[in-house]
């Protein structure tokens, strides 16, 4: 007799054990993880506080340290919530970092011909609207090469990635620009307002937004329903191309309109600086609960989870760890995600 074949993942098999009689003695956090991953998430993230605060307690606690986590966060979050709208309909944007990278490239050399350091109001708004509108541009072209060539998000993001990794090389000559009015650096990267620094409300805002459209509009709803069923959404009269392209212009604006953050907290391009940002804006969606499978996805949680890099950037550091370290925990990280979303997805199979 021959033994029946089975066409379970991994996550599923070890979901099966999860979901069997309290007997079993899965962990508590595992299963927040795994049914509320935001919450499981945000367990973790005190936990890492918590253990950075026993290591340097001086220096992690300090009112500096927080805030420059603050700031990271918001500007790589503003960039992963777009990364949340492609991964819910079940496509991946690896070109994140270089679009900031562009973006920043093309929004400085503007600033730079409307007075530079000394540019104007006029001159930081110029510099930010052409910013997303840089970011939106690589969004275009990769909706297009999505829906139109039918590559495949994986293949069609990391062309583009080198593509726009390249064209800010060629027009910056591979130097990094200076050229950000001081107004954009004091007004908006080093300002507050109510002692909140302004760029962590625009990425507030940004969230807030990006959550009420996700869960309380038709486009939200289609977004998901393509990421769970193209074809069915295709069925049930959805325009899923244009759907598509849509969604990559919204990763590519917040893109955009992170590099322009960081233009503001920085007052400089930074060609070299933001390699990883593709990954982290992964992990962190994925995290926080977005599913890499699309069908799910959650913008409080995606905030959670890239906190947990963020945070792990910085303890790092003041903690004395090499910075090569950092990198490894990022992809670490990443891993972890998509194993965690493996698991979710074994549960929610069964039910």
């Amino acid at each position: 007799m021959s033994t029946p074949t089975t066409s379970k993942s991994v996550g599923e098999t070890v979901s099966a054990h999860l979901a069997a009689p309290s007997t079993r003695g899965a962990p508590r956090l595992l299963k927040a993880v795994l049914g509320r991953p935001s919450i499981g998430m945000l367990v973790i993230l005190l936990l890492l506080i918590a253990a950075f605060s026993a290591l340097s307690p001086d220096a992690f606690l300090g009112i500096y340290n927080f805030r420059n986590i603050a700031l990271t966060a918001s500007v790589i979050g503003v960039a992963a919530i777009g990364q949340t709208f492609v991964l819910a309909t079940g496509g991946i944007d690896l070109s994140v970092g270089s679009v900031i990278v562009f973006a920043t490239v093309i929004s400085a050399k503007v600033m730079g011909h409307l007075g530079g350091l000394a540019g104007g109001g006029g001159a930081v708004a110029a510099g930010i609207a052409v910013c997303v509108a840089a970011g939106a541009f690589w969004g275009v072209i990769n909706g297009l090469i999505v829906t139109r060539l039918r590559v495949p998000p994986l293949i069609a993001t990391l062309g583009t990635l080198g593509m726009a990794l390249g064209a800010a090389q060629l027009v910056s000559n591979g130097l990094d620009i200076r050229t950000v009015p001081t107004l954009m650096t004091n007004q908006i990267g080093y300002g507050n307002v109510a002692g909140i620094p302004v760029l962590v409300l625009v990425a507030l805002v940004v969230a807030i937004i990006a959550g009420l459209v996700l869960w309380q509009t038709a486009y939200g709803l289609h977004t998901k329903s393509i990421g769970s069923n193209s074809e069915g959404a295709l069925r049930s009269g959805i325009q899923v191309r244009r759907h598509l392209v849509s969604i990559y212009v919204i990763s590519g604006a917040l893109a955009g309109l992170a590099g322009a953050m960081s233009l503001a907290q920085f007052s400089t391009t930074s060609i070299a600086g933001h390699t990883s940002d593709n990954l982290t804006t992964i992990a962190g969606a994925v995290l926080g609960g977005t599913s890499l499978f699309g069908g799910v996805a959650t913008i409080f949680g995606t905030i959670i989870g890239i906190l947990v890099p963020v945070t792990l950037q910085s303890g790092f550091v003041i903690v004395g760890i090499q910075p090569f370290w950092q990198t490894f925990a990022v992809g670490l990280v990443l891993v972890l995600a998509v194993f965690i979303d493996q698991l979710r997805r074994g549960t929610q199979h069964r039910q």
